[in-house]
């Protein structure tokens, strides 16, 4: 059953609460190196320690003078410490705050989503293993090809929801720096060594060079992760659209009681959840983009970048979030009809061994454009007049020279196509 979002741990990462309590952490790190350095008073620290606080109303209601967001935070920390304020900040400018806060939060972001795709594989495995040998028509171009599994299916996405896993665990890592090292990144005012300290505090590599801004490639890998993440959610809810379809319904969207499809007509049930995943995707991507303009900045710093992160970086972590939502509750209850996969099997009247027949007249030495032809004029036949592909076949001599009926009956038989599923399964590393 479809559970409503309830995931207050995203939303929060990027809640001016969280923000400023970061900066707090940043700036109370950095007076901590400082002091280390002998560049400011122990005690001066100690107090900073102590007393060091703000409130985001007030910090909200100074910003609305200053115009600038670092600037009414500092003046609000000051009014709870006092005078050794003046040591906060020191040798700083607002992006080493800002771009070091920015990375936390992705990092924070980032390992939610992780949790959530590990959710989402363990449902994917559980749904390819009990679907393994669940037989249902394998599709090209939207048109009936040969058999396979229903359990490929799951074992397809689960692979790539692997790779994904991978893929956020790079995005991650390349997202997880820190800068203090001041207006053009040459630490003119302030130690690398205060970079250093922050960046371990806080669980960050220092950025091993940077200018005024740490540099947006990484933020652009970041985002394209999110957004590839949620292009291969996208595929899944299109194969689910698809499946669910009346001409088709071999899956269906699990439909709870009281639910409604249609404010005009009653009978509907639609794919709903998969088509919001579909529109969603389509945001990522977009973020994706805005990312990649990001990149390249005027010399060694401009704000464009700045009001776009403001909308991308949370939107596209709460709106992944939310899709590894619906996605693991639709796959979890997602209901299957083997029955209608078989009598959609059936559907072509046994086309779809037109290609076994091919290769066993190639091993019976009949040449391939020979046995080619042989084999579409009776599948053309079917086609025109739906009558049984074997039906045909039996009735061509030029196959007939080749077979005994009951040679055709076997070697036709949808069973077969699962004589290599356990291997594939295997070598996916699922029993």
């Amino acid at each position: 059953m479809i559970e409503r979002y309830t995931r207050p741990q995203m939303g929060a990462i990027w809640s001016d609460h969280n923000k400023f309590r970061i900066w707090l952490d940043i700036e109370i790190a950095a007076s901590e190196a400082q002091s280390e350095l002998g560049v400011v008073p122990k005690e001066a620290v100690e107090i900073i320690k102590a007393k060091a606080n703000f409130d985001v109303k007030r910090v909200l209601e100074i910003e609305e003078t200053t115009k600038h967001d670092v600037i009414a935070f500092l003046t609000n920390v000051a009014e709870y410490v006092g005078e050794p304020s003046r040591y906060i900040h020191l040798g700083m400018t607002s992006s080493d705050v800002l771009d070091t806060c920015l990375s936390v939060q992705l990092k924070q972001a980032g390992e939610l989503l992780l949790s959530a795709m590990e959710r989402f594989l363990t449902v994917l495995e559980r749904r390819a293993v009990e679907s393994k040998y669940t037989l249902c028509i394998g599709r090209t171009h939207g048109i009936h090809a040969e058999p396979t599994t229903f359990g490929l299916k799951f074992l397809l996405w689960r692979e790539e929801c692997k790779r994904n896993i991978e893929r956020l665990k790079s995005g991650i890592n390349t997202i997880s720096v820190g800068m203090i090292s001041g207006a053009v990144g040459t630490y003119e005012h302030i130690s690398p060594k205060v970079e250093e300290y922050v960046s371990q505090k806080l669980g960050l590599q220092p950025a091993p060079v940077s200018t005024q801004v740490i540099q947006r490639d990484r933020h652009a890998e970041y985002l394209s992760t999110l957004a590839i993440i949620g292009a291969s959610l996208e595929k899944i809810a299109v194969e689910i659209r698809h499946l669910q379809r009346t001409e088709v319904l071999e899956a269906e969207e699990f439909f709870s009681k009281g639910q409604k499809g249609s404010s005009a007509m009653p009978h509907k049930r639609n794919p709903i959840v998969s088509e919001r995943v579909c529109g969603l995707a389509r945001l990522l991507r977009a973020n994706a983009m805005a990312a990649m303009e990001n990149v390249a900045l005027w010399h060694e710093r401009d704000i464009s970048h700045s009001s776009v992160e403001r909308v991308i970086c949370p939107d596209s972590t709460i709106t992944l979030d939310y899709m590894l939502h619906l996605m693991t509750n639709l796959l979890d209850n997602l209901l299957i009809y083997p029955d209608t996969m078989r009598k959609n099997l059936d559907l072509t009247c046994g086309l779809t061994f037109s290609q076994t027949v091919l290769l066993e007249l190639a091993q019976r030495g009949v040449s391939r454009e020979n046995a080619y032809a042989m084999v579409q004029r009776n599948a053309m036949k079917t086609w025109e007049q739906r009558t049984p592909f074997l039906e045909f076949l039996k009735n061509d001599p030029d196959i007939m020279q080749h077979f005994t009926p009951q040679e055709l009956d076997e070697i036709c038989a949808p069973e077969k196509s699962l004589k290599n599923v356990d291997a594939i399964f295997a070598r996916c590393g699922l029993a």
